[in-house]
């Protein structure tokens, strides 16, 4: 077995060197985790080299480095943000007491299954998009692409920092499974459902990290909250790369949205399509199925998990400390119910609602973005507004699975819903022509017809600057 050169090959601030038991569990893991990157990460492109940035450190002042690499040496490196001095509890029954540096056996069980579930969001997403690459509108997209890749992968290498480290033998047989997976298989498909969804355009592309990573984001940020400290400094350094994934799902729609509308406008008869784009329907169709999809990330809006989490200190709500009560245990969250064919108000505890506490700072950030792309819509002309539909449209996890509800919140019946279905999410015919415009467009400064150039380049560079160098 060829040994890892830690310092060289994995750049980490958690002493891997001083650590033999953390080196012979990633020496087993490491080959496998290639192993996957290679059969189901980017299609075609692991020999070019790409213009990525690579985690070296956790210092705020300068984390990263840029450089044209191959993506099968990328250095996945193991971070976590600086310890707080003092740091106690800040929510649950265990308020103010310190926080724990190592598992507390008795949420050992929760603490595992947490850490596994967002661990199997990472690869999972990198399967989704194996091969975007193939249609990418411009190099550009396509370096955005493969940066939020193998940051997905590192995202999986901290999360089984933490599984080897503190699970043991449990731990390293979660760590295999994170890898035995995969998108969409029948037989073992990821665990969350919107990462078994299959990515194959760009504009869905767009959407998810627009849409999913941003449930990312707050997931992240509920964590961060822990009171298990590993937990805590292993997500808020993972929030410094989320934010550069959201970044490109919203401009990336932004882009569209504004391209979309400039055709709108050429056209005499105010069709995108005629003019070689997406029409803004089409886009309020995908942001319908993206946003309603993701909502359910969250989970049910009455939970005894997310509960049982908060009450033992393990994973708290977004940025807790702007809340006033941290114990929660009175006071109630209003929520509305199906009854039969009506819907009727109901009075939850605070405790068994912090799911949808999370999704109420989740819809108000996303209606952010929405607003930005509507002022990209006016400024071009057309008359058209995109909305975010109800939380209760298109929902199967939660109070709102199993019954219908159009965009606005109205409750329907199933034939009702199923006639009308095709007007609000994406039919066949939409994917079949949003498909259609993805061909590839690989030549530095060049992008294609149907989107619009982003404002500016990354990391300084220019529009047309080699993002990615092409191995013939």
């Amino acid at each position: 077995m060829t040994t890892i050169s830690y310092s060289a090959k994995i750049p980490n601030n958690v002493n891997i060197d001083s650590d033999t038991r953390l080196q012979r569990a990633l020496e087993k893991w490491q080959p496998n985790f290639m192993k996957w990157w290679m059969e189901a990460g980017p299609e075609e492109f692991q020999n070019d080299l790409i213009y990525l940035r690579t985690a070296v450190s956790a210092d705020s002042s300068g984390w990263a480095h840029f450089d044209h690499v191959k993506m099968p040496d990328y250095r996945w490196g193991i971070f976590l943000a600086d310890p707080v001095p003092g740091r106690t509890i800040g929510f649950g029954d265990f308020l103010g007491r310190p926080v724990w540096q190592e598992v507390p056996g008795e949420f050992r069980n929760q603490l595992r299954r947490i850490i596994v579930t967002q661990g199997d969001t990472e690869p999972a997403s990198v399967e989704q998009q194996r091969l975007l690459g193939r249609t990418a509108p411009s190099l550009y997209d396509l370096r955005n692409l493969f940066q939020v890749n193998v940051e997905e992968g590192r995202h999986l290498w901290a999360m089984v920092y933490l599984l080897h480290s503190y699970f043991g033998r449990d731990g390293r047989e979660e760590a295999e499974a994170l890898l035995e997976r995969r998108s969409g298989d029948p037989d073992k498909p990821r665990i969350l459902g919107a990462f078994n969804q299959p990515i194959e355009d760009w504009l869905s592309f767009y959407m998810f990290t627009m849409f999913t990573d941003r449930d990312g984001k707050f997931q992240l940020l509920a964590l961060a909250e822990s009171g298990f400290d590993p937990l805590s400094r292993t997500t808020r350094f993972m929030l410094t790369e989320e934010a550069h994934h959201m970044f490109v799902g919203e401009t990336g729609v932004q882009r569209v949205v504004r391209r979309s509308a400039e055709l709108t406008e050429q056209d005499p008869n105010g069709d995108a399509r005629a003019q070689g784009g997406i029409d803004l329907p089409a886009i309020q169709k995908y942001l319908n199925l993206w946003f309603s999809l993701s909502l359910d990330l969250f989970g049910g809006e009455i939970s005894n998990n997310a509960a049982d989490y908060f009450a033992a200190g393990l994973k708290g709500r977004a940025k807790e400390e702007q809340y006033e009560d941290h114990v929660a245990l009175s006071g109630a969250y209003p929520m509305e119910i199906v009854e039969g064919d009506r819907i009727a108000p109901k009075d939850v505890p605070l405790r068994n609602a912090m799911n949808e506490i999370v999704r109420d700072s989740y819809v108000e950030d996303c209606q952010r973005a929405v607003d930005k792309w509507n002022r990209a819509i006016a400024d071009a002309g057309p008359g058209f507004r995109l909305t975010l539909p109800s939380r209760k449209f298109h929902r199967h996890i939660g109070l709102y699975a199993g019954a219908f509800f159009d965009p606005e919140g109205n409750l329907l019946t199933e034939e009702e819903w199923t006639r009308r279905r095709d007007g609000w999410l994406p039919s066949a015919s939409d994917f079949a022509y949003v498909g259609s415009l993805m061909q590839p467009v690989h030549e530095p400064g060049k992008i294609a017809q149907w989107i619009a150039p982003p404002r500016q380049g990354i990391n300084r560079q220019p529009f047309d600057f080699g993002y990615v160098r092409r191995e013939v």
